[in-house]
Formats: structure tokens, sequence, C-alpha cells
């Protein structure tokens, strides 16, 4: 994502709704993507991107330049995510306790050529990143997804960067662990 230019942000502050458009515009591809490998789910996914534009549009003129935009929207899509994943854990959870099935759906391909393409390498993704809990999922893909340092992953999810170390060594041993397992598995 490409820095926003601060008249733009000003006058989106201001109700400026071409710019706000502008901001989207400019946003929506890296929110789509973090919160993608958080929540784990394109629908779950397209309502956290609503939630994330709806935030940043009711609460920009609380944005104080004190950090960079990208940062805060960073912090926002993180936190709409984790949030709506413990939701959704929430009610799998009810749902299991009262022994109704979970109803799966798969994801409905929008470009055939290019899901093909992508498929083996997103569904590996999807299912190693579906095995952590949000708070590790949200640091591992702040991390080794998206690049951020430990301390830009400590600014935006707002703990302390031995929370971040923590949280990813946990994430780590849980992933290696499921690969020696599936090794063992094999033989």
């Amino acid at each position: 994502m490409r820095q926003i230019a601060q008249e733009i942000l000003i006058k989106a502050q201001e109700g400026d709704l071409e710019s706000f458009e502008n901001i989207y515009k400019e946003t929506a591809g890296f929110v789509y993507n973090v919160a993608f490998r958080i929540v784990n789910n394109k629908q779950d996914t397209e309502e956290v991107v609503q939630d994330v534009f709806l935030n940043i549009y009711h609460n920009l003129k609380s944005f104080r330049f004190q950090s960079s935009f990208k940062t805060w929207a960073y912090r926002i899509t993180v936190n709409c995510a984790i949030n709506h994943s413990k939701k959704m854990a929430r009610e799998r959870n009810r749902v299991k306790e009262y022994g109704n099935n979970l109803i799966q759906t798969g994801e409905i391909s929008e470009s055939p050529e290019i899901d093909k393409l992508n498929d083996g390498r997103e569904k590996i993704i999807s299912s190693l990143l579906g095995v952590l809990n949000a708070d590790q999922r949200a640091c591992i893909v702040l991390r080794n997804i998206e690049g951020l340092s430990y301390q830009e992953i400590s600014n935006t999810l707002k703990i302390n960067i031995n929370t971040v170390r923590t949280r990813l060594k946990r994430a780590r041993e849980t992933l290696l662990n499921l690969g020696k397992e599936g090794l063992r598995d094999e033989l």
C-alpha cells in the first residue's frame, strides 16, 4: 500500500466523500489481504472489510497523524478481524453445544484459471493458518506475509513487543509440530 497524501486524509476528515473514496481505492486490496489471512474465509473477509471501512469512516476524525495511516489502518483491520474470528468461534462453540452440525460452505470461484493456479498454495496456507488462534494468526500474517517488523506489529496490535515474540514463537511451534505429525503419518 502506498502512503496516502496528508491533504487527502485531511479532506476526508472534513467529510469529503471523494477523498474517502480515494482512501478506499488505495487501501481496499491490502485490507482484504490482511483480513483474509486472519479470518481465513472469503465470506467472513468481506464482512470484516466492510467493518474496517465503517470504522475508518467513523473514526477518521480521530486520526492525529502520530503514526502512519498504514499502521492505523493495519490496527483497525487486525482488530476487526480478530474480533470477528472470536465471535465466529463463540458461535461455533454454541452450535457444538447443542449438537448441531456445522454447515461448511465452499468458496465460489470467480476466475477458474486463477483459482487453479493458486488453489493448492492457498489451501495449504489457509489450513495452516486455521490451526492457529486468532492472536497468533494475526502476528504470523503481519510478520511473514505482510513483512512487518516486531516493533511495527507491536504498534499495530498495541501489545508489548515480548507478547509479539511469544505469539510468534508459539505459532511457529504449533506449525512445526503439525509438520512433524504430518511426516509421521506419511511414514
